[in-house]
């Protein structure tokens, strides 16, 4: 079959939106006129993938499908219980006897999603067509989204660099917009095998992948010398950290042709 599968990492509260997360998931906050939840299920089934898993943890029980208004089953959903105290490493690994069961099914490969952010499902299907184990993407585009959400974009931006295809370096901190060719968005895909590789090295991490971001766990990757293909793409995503990130966004998305416009 070698179909893929996608899978969104819900768990966190996302304290830095404050009061926009007091009663809901930082995913079920709106952009556009939608919850950035449902963006993201139709951008991965859109582009490609065909069964959805939603990893919850925070005031998960809204995050099933019924509560959005969906069929019951349009997508399965799971809980980190230790949300609180771990991070997107260990929310993954929740998912991991489900990953392996459609693994085992005959899924090929898997999109992992952050879930505080929106893209174009064109974006899922090239990561999906990267013929690599382990796979990301990076905006090329990316300093007009760091102008807007920060002003000086070095003040959040984070080195990035790939030769030949192959991501090199990631999650420096840059002394000059030199040190960056782009900026990881928060998607991941991963073939069986990539999979593998990935529990193996959090199996070596042991209790260390609570303390672990996505970012050094890649750098652990590229440490081991694990190929990480780097797949770029040009505007038509965001990423929503705070309450200003919304309200630039609906600015921006008021005037037509905005680079970032995922829709």
């Amino acid at each position: 079959m070698n179909h893929a599968v996608g899978l969104i990492l819900a768990a966190g509260r996302g304290s830095r939106m404050k009061g926009l997360t007091g009663d809901r998931p930082k995913c079920l906050t709106e952009l556009a006129g939608r919850p950035l939840l449902h963006w993201q299920l139709d951008a991965l089934s859109t582009g490609g993938a065909a069964s959805l898993l939603v990893v919850g943890g925070y005031l998960g029980h809204m995050l099933e499908p019924e509560e959005q208004g969906m069929p019951a089953g349009a997508y399965a959903t799971l809980e980190n219980p230790d949300w609180a105290r771990t991070n997107m490493l260990s929310t993954l690994l929740c998912a991991a006897p489900w990953l392996e069961r459609q693994f085992g099914q005959g899924a090929g490969q898997a999109v992992i999603s952050y879930s505080d952010i929106v893209y174009h499902p064109g974006h899922v299907a090239a990561l999906l067509a990267h013929p690599g184990h382990v796979a990301i993407t990076y905006d090329t585009l990316w300093e007009p989204l760091w102008r807007l959400r920060f002003g000086d974009p070095l003040l959040d931006a984070e080195t990035f660099r790939q030769e030949g295809g192959r991501l090199a370096e990631i999650g420096g901190k840059p002394d000059s917009l030199d040190n960056i060719c782009g900026q990881y968005m928060g998607l991941i895909k991963v073939s069986r095998e990539g999979w593998r590789m990935v529990t193996q090295r959090c199996a070596r991490l042991g209790d260390a992948v609570a303390r672990t971001d996505m970012t050094g766990f890649l750098r652990l990757l590229l440490g081991d010398g694990t190929p990480v293909g780097a797949v770029p793409v040009a505007g038509r995503w965001c990423e929503t950290d705070s309450g200003d990130d919304l309200e630039r966004y609906q600015s921006a998305l008021a005037a037509p042709g905005w680079s970032h416009d995922w829709r």
